[in-house]
């Protein structure tokens, strides 16, 4: 078979940049300079890894991000080939009319999100093959009925083992529901709780969503300011001694949303020492426990042997992809049977074929594997996000390179016009999230910027971009 380009490429092992980058630039740059065209096809991840003098894990990694994003195909049997349609030759195709349109509608072409995954390396050959096989697999009397309100009950299992030994939980099969989304997980958990008249506790900045959750159940909020180590917990006993019907507090301990700031241990203890005094429920919306770059993630406030009023809220959407909506939540047993039954009314149940199908690669070691290429991918995107901010925003912004999370949050060292700042660089199409929605009241002074779904390229543009405001 022909190999027509020489693999010429000169790797820095003292950069910053991970190697298995270095490698899927250099390919990337051989595409744009014509030296590989597509139809060729690339040297064996073995063969390539003994050109390079280098692991064949770093050449399989190099490989894997060039398939997710779409420079390289693979072909059963064949091997590795340079793709028909290139990421930058299928966007230079729009018409003169469109790129018209989308300028007048402002619609953008870098988005800084809150922090979701890049969805071109979802697993979804993987996943699409586990679906249909299991659809194929099953009698249609077994896929077509209905089944428990709570979830697909082997997939519960998986959730339940994963929770107690990943994650340091006690929890047993009738405290655990599958739901679609975590969203969904909120809202049940907000109207089991909740009733008109009752407060939660929430943090400000935090996640709206669920503030309209609380809302929605009849509950009126109460915000609680959030500083270096988590929320203040002096405003939190204010509260408690002021209100008498506050029925539970919101927290995303792990990495504060928005603010990517971890809860230290000392308020995680007192805060369960506060709620079992007061009698509060502590709902924990552990959002992104699996992005963690540091050592290994702390341990979820549920998982504490002395919480006693607790619901725990996770989800596999950002794992594999936001659009695979499921979600889980824990409690006690007579919390989740509260849930099931108000799950039962709105949904009867969740989509039992797909939780067979992401239990399927669970059990294949697929999640696991997909979870150690994507947290190397998302700490290399992290690291040259750093190196921007560094250099582009310079005595500019105060920031943490956080530990975890899919998401920096920056603040300007100087007063600007969000709303304005937001408009402008909207009319460039480079959409940017207003601190408002984050924000009780007056708006927060700070940036959520995502990055996990943006290339080196657009996170510089976009960096350098903002850097004008500030």
């Amino acid at each position: 078979m022909l190999r027509p380009w020489q693999f010429e490429i000169q790797l820095d092992k003292k950069s910053d940049k991970a190697l298995y980058l270095q490698i899927a630039d250099a390919i990337i740059s051989a595409v744009k300079s014509g030296k590989l065209i597509s139809g060729n096809a690339l040297p064996g991840s073995r063969q390539l890894a003994g050109l390079l003098n280098v692991n064949r894990n770093t050449v399989i990694e190099a490989l894997d991000v060039l398939i997710a994003e779409g420079w390289l195909i693979t072909i059963d049997r064949k091997g590795t080939f340079i793709a028909d349609i290139l990421p930058e030759i299928s966007s230079n195709k729009k018409s003169e009319t469109q790129i018209n349109i989308a300028v007048e509608d402002h619609k953008p072409h870098l988005v800084f999100d809150d922090g979701l995954p890049d969805s071109r390396l979802a697993p979804m050959n993987d996943l699409a093959r586990a679906y249909r096989e299991i659809f194929n697999r099953k009698s249609r009397w077994q896929i077509m009925g209905y089944s428990s309100e709570l979830g697909n009950i082997e997939f519960r299992k998986a959730i339940v083992q994963m929770l107690n030994f990943k994650r340091g939980m006690n929890v047993s099969l009738e405290q655990i529901c599958i739901t679609r989304g975590s969203q969904m997980a909120m809202y049940l958990a907000a109207h089991c709780l909740l009733s008109k008249g009752d407060f939660v506790m929430i943090e400000n900045p935090g996640y709206k969503p669920a503030w309209e959750a609380f809302e929605n159940a009849g509950a009126s909020l109460l915000p609680v300011n959030v500083s270096a180590d988590g929320l203040d917990l002096e405003e939190v006993e204010n509260h408690l001694k002021n209100h008498d019907s506050i029925k539970a507090i919101y927290v995303t301990p792990h990495h504060q949303f928005p603010t990517t700031v971890t809860m230290s241990l000392k308020k995680r203890l007192k805060l369960i020492e506060l709620s079992n005094q007061y009698g509060f429920t502590i709902i924990e919306d552990d959002y992104d426990n699996e992005f963690h770059f540091g050592q290994r993630p702390i341990l979820p406030i549920s998982s504490y042997g002395n919480v006693k009023n607790f619901i725990y809220i996770g989800t596999l959407s950002k794992i594999v992809a936001p659009a695979l909506r499921i979600g889980y939540v824990a409690s006690s047993v007579d919390n989740i049977s509260k849930i099931a039954s108000h799950r039962k009314i709105i949904d009867v149940q969740g989509d039992n074929i797909m939780e067979e199908a992401v239990l399927h690669l669970i059990n294949e070691g697929k999640i696991k594997r997909h979870l150690k290429k994507t947290n190397l991918i998302y700490k290399a995107k992290r690291d040259h996000f750093t190196g921007l901010c560094k250099l582009h925003l310079k005595d500019k912004i105060t920031f943490s390179k956080p530990e975890g999370g899919l998401a920096f949050w920056i603040v300007p060292n100087k007063t600007i016009d969000f709303e304005k700042v937001c408009a402008d660089l909207l009319s460039k199409g480079i959409l940017l999230m207003n601190s408002e929605k984050f924000s009780f009241g007056r708006p927060v002074n700070g940036f959520r910027l995502g990055y996990a779904s943006l290339t080196e390229q657009q996170m510089e543009e976009g960096i350098i971009a903002l850097s004008k405001y500030l």
